[in-house]
């Protein structure tokens, strides 16, 4: 999953940019207001974390509000010291979707987070299945019927993105935006080696039941059964 966060404190910026890598997420981040609107316009990014106190040309609010009106349904949840109920209440009214108020916990800021990703319709709660392949996203534990299967943070965060389009054919130009961040060199063919990372943990080790991970020659992949 690629998230976006804008926070003008460096210090706040590089922790929370650390922590989410450290959890499998790609994060990008920038310092203000304006480098986060044209950031927050690509349609790549899966959730943005805003400061809602900004330099630029426009506050957190401000920012949440336009991007709404540009039809970006990106989940925001917004960071502020600010924490009154009008506060609160302005932030939501504004399109963010929900609000942690500085100091925080960066276990409470990764839950949020993790509720924020699990919206998709296609699930329900925290366990993504695509027949009897199950991923979930609160513990991190993947299993193939009652095997439990190891996987690399990164790994992890590829087999998420495709479950949470099951049946949908993934480009590796989406894969590079949703899995990586903007940072990364990566090459079409890092896409494959990590395919097969996949493959020889979720499909070989299970030669008795079809194949779950499936490449579309000259279009991408797909989890599906």
């Amino acid at each position: 999953m690629h998230i976006l966060v804008v926070e003008d404190e460096p210090k706040i910026a590089s922790a929370v940019k650390r922590g989410l890598e450290l959890k499998g997420y790609a994060v990008d981040a920038v310092g203000d207001a304006d480098s986060g609107y044209s950031y927050a316009l690509d349609p790549t990014y899966d959730l943005i974390v805003l400061d809602r106190m900004l330099p630029g040309s426009m506050d957190g609010v401000e920012m949440c509000k336009r991007l709404r009106a540009e039809g970006v349904n990106t989940p925001v949840l917004m960071l502020t010291a600010r924490g009154t109920i009008g506060d609160r209440v302005e932030g939501l009214n504004g399109g963010a979707d929900d609000y942690l108020i500085k100091p925080f916990s960066f276990d409470e800021l990764t839950a949020r987070v993790k509720a924020l990703l699990r919206r998709p319709k296609h699930h329900v709660g925290t366990l993504l299945t695509v027949g009897d392949l199950s991923l979930d996203t609160n513990t991190y534990e993947v299993k193939r019927g009652d095997k439990v299967i190891k996987l690399s943070h990164k790994e992890f965060s590829l087999l998420e993105y495709l479950m949470h389009h099951p049946g949908q054919v993934i480009t590796k130009d989406m894969i590079i935006s949703h899995v990586w961040d903007q940072d990364s060199d990566i090459l079409p063919n890092t896409i494959e080696v990590y395919i097969g990372y996949l493959r020889n943990k979720i499909d070989r080790p299970f030669p008795k039941s079809p194949p779950l991970l499936h490449t579309m020659r000259g279009f991408g992949y797909k989890v599906s059964q």
